[in-house]
């Protein structure tokens, strides 16, 4: 099975982690669902995942001291499998799985995704637990010294046979449930490990072949990162989407910084393949993590970050509770006009980038529709920003845009029409907010 033949557009859903950390269960999943269902599928959002630790019956329990509990407890097959906490998931009950909840998903038109850490329980390794289909059991084919700093659940898996069959285990499993979606954790960077030694490379190799055996088509999301320019190939490879990034929350700081990784990034954006800038903290935040809040982002800040994620064409996932989104915040997700830059046939690139401002633009190949961008990056104070018709003629594909006369322009987030001026795109942008324009022929 290609990888390619599916995902062929960035990945677009809600995730669970930013508002409810460890601790979400069946009840709060279906509910947002729902929300999915009925107020954003139109859209293309789809994808519904269920984040880290959903296997812990204790997960959340004493946050004040431990996010994820040293040697917690946890629910795992005999096969060293880990398996939905049945307090959290109940439909999980009697080796269910998450199938009944994944059908339920699917019962709405959407799809389902899970969160998993890289590597093999350690209590799997510690029981000696068979593994299905090897000879060998779950303390033969754990590496103990290949451990991630944050998490102490997993023990990496050693490359070999009996190893890819437990990884082949994992994925028919998976498969058998309904999952479409995996984002796979320690994986796509480690803060132990920086060169070879480092399991996650090879781990995600066996995940990949994995996949391609269980007769499904999942898509494959590396975290955390930042990921490697270097092994740019090798994500694309084996994956669908990875993090440029460690974890992205709603500070201007780390908004500003992901331009420059954006343009780092920019040429690896093809079919199926998502340099990935992590999750869109956007309205209600936090609960899981013992505060509820609202994003810290202003409304600027949060068009300037789904501009440049839609141009840029990053996977999207909502990190709040969809079901407490207020009607600006949906207005703001629901934007045909921006999620319109996401299709398979367009191409981002940043084309300015300085310490105060920065420019990109958006082509539909297909159409030869162009957008621009034009980011105020500096602190305090709007600035009237500007890009010539001629510089952005030797951007785009095909047959470009003429610059022989004024162009008429049209505002995706005001939704006004007005012309350019002496041959330029120009606005006068508020701080660290943008203008979006499509430039008609």
């Amino acid at each position: 099975m290609n990888k390619n033949n599916f995902a062929v557009t960035p990945p677009m859903g809600w995730n669970s982690y930013d508002y409810y950390d460890t601790t979400v269960n069946e009840e709060q999943v279906k509910a947002n669902a729902d929300y999915m269902a009925a107020h954003l599928k139109e859209f293309g959002w789809e994808y519904v995942v269920v984040d880290i630790e959903w296997y812990c019956n204790d997960a959340g329990t004493i946050r004040d001291q431990f996010q994820y509990i040293p040697f917690g407890d946890i629910e795992m097959d005999a096969y060293g499998r880990l398996q939905p906490s049945p307090l959290r998931f109940p439909s999980s009950v009697g080796g269910k799985g998450f199938a009944p909840l994944a059908e339920y998903v699917h019962s709405l038109g959407l799809k389902f995704g899970i969160h998993i850490m890289r590597g093999i329980p350690r209590k799997a390794a510690e029981q000696h637990c068979a593994v299905m289909g090897a000879e060998e059991t779950a303390d033969r084919i754990a590496d103990p010294s290949s451990i991630c700093p944050w998490n102490p659940d997993m023990y990496g898996v050693r490359n070999t046979e009996s190893g890819q069959a437990y990884y082949d285990s994992l994925l028919t499993m998976y498969a058998q449930w309904g999952v479409d979606f995996i984002k796979c954790d320690d994986i796509c960077d480690s803060r132990l490990y920086r060169t070879e030694p480092f399991l996650g490379w090879e781990e995600t190799r066996m995940l990949h072949r994995a996949i391609e055996k269980c007769g499904r088509p999942i898509v494959l999301s590396l975290s955390p990162g930042p990921a490697h320019i270097d092994r740019a190939w090798e994500y694309c490879k084996y994956a669908n989407m990875w993090r440029i990034t460690d974890d992205f929350w709603d500070e201007w700081s780390l908004l500003k910084a992901m331009f420059a990784r954006c343009e780092l990034w920019q040429d690896h954006v093809r079919k199926g393949c998502f340099p990935d800038c992590d999750m869109l903290p956007l309205g209600k935040l936090g609960k899981g993590f013992g505060s509820e809040r609202d994003t810290g982002f202003t409304k600027e800040e949060q068009k300037t970050m789904m501009t440049l994620w839609c141009m840029f064409r990053s996977p999207l996932m909502i990190g709040a509770e969809l079901t407490l989104l207020d009607d600006w915040t949906l207005s703001l997700l629901t934007n045909r006009d921006m999620l319109d830059m996401m299709k398979e046939t367009c191409k981002g690139m940043q084309i300015i980038r300085t310490d105060d401002y920065a420019v990109w633009v958006n082509q539909d190949e297909a159409s030869g529709r162009l957008c621009v961008a034009l980011f105020n990056l500096s602190d305090g104070e709007e600035k009237t920003l500007s890009v010539a018709l001629a510089e952005l003629e030797n951007f785009t594909a095909g047959e470009g845009i003429s610059v022989r006369e004024e162009k008429t322009i049209f505002e995706l987030w005001d939704k006004q029409e007005s012309t350019t001026v002496s041959g330029r795109v120009e606005a006068t942008v508020p701080a660290h907010g943008v203008k979006v324009y499509r430039v008609e022929k």
